[in-house]
């Protein structure tokens, strides 16, 4: 093999782990995982926010309690929403919740805004269904993720009744994810 051989061989592999790293930035900067959401994890101070996020937009609700930000929304240069982030009640605030506003946000599991009801049944085992008045709320096992389905997207039977508690098996594999949410308190 000639030493012009060689450099291009290195040069190759260079390359290739340039695109590789390239490529588990941007899976990261928009994935949900146990114990994390894109840049922010479960132990980020809800006050490094705004650091993290300092190439998007930033922007804390004009609601003040006890001289204490009640939301964080982050919205990406151009103005399109990615996060709410609420910060938790302890003394030293950390995240609390976080919505997800970007369908690009996936789950290790691959289950976004995008998904359907059947999508989650599929990755995930349910744990909880609660019902709401006007959604459904659908808890899994061994995650921080919920999902909330609106209740316009069940049969026209549940959409109404206010007082039954809707279950797994009535909710329609069609019906659309309506919010992503992570909690973390």
């Amino acid at each position: 093999m000639t030493k012009m051989e060689k450099n291009k061989i290195l040069l190759l592999l260079i390359v290739i782990g340039l695109f590789w790293q390239c490529q588990q930035e941007q899976d990261v900067q928009f994935s949900i995982r146990k114990d994390g959401v894109g840049l922010l994890n479960r132990d980020t101070p809800f006050t490094d926010i705004t650091t993290l996020y300092a190439a998007d937009s930033v922007i804390s609700d004009s609601s003040f309690s006890l001289a204490r930000i009640n939301r964080i929304n982050i919205f990406e240069k151009g103005g399109k929403p990615l996060l709410t982030v609420t910060p938790d009640n302890d003394s030293i605030q950390g995240i609390g919740n976080i919505r997800i506003n970007d369908p690009r946000y996936l789950t290790d599991k691959g289950i976004g805004l995008a998904s359907t009801f059947k999508d989650i049944k599929a990755q995930y085992d349910i744990k909880k269904v609660v019902t709401s008045i006007n959604n459904v709320v659908i808890f899994v096992k061994d995650h921080d993720v919920y999902f909330t389905i609106d209740r316009e997207e069940l049969p026209a039977s549940l959409r109404y009744t206010q007082d039954i508690n809707i279950e797994e098996v009535q909710i329609p594999d069609k019906a659309k994810i309506k919010y992503l949410m992570i909690g973390w308190d």
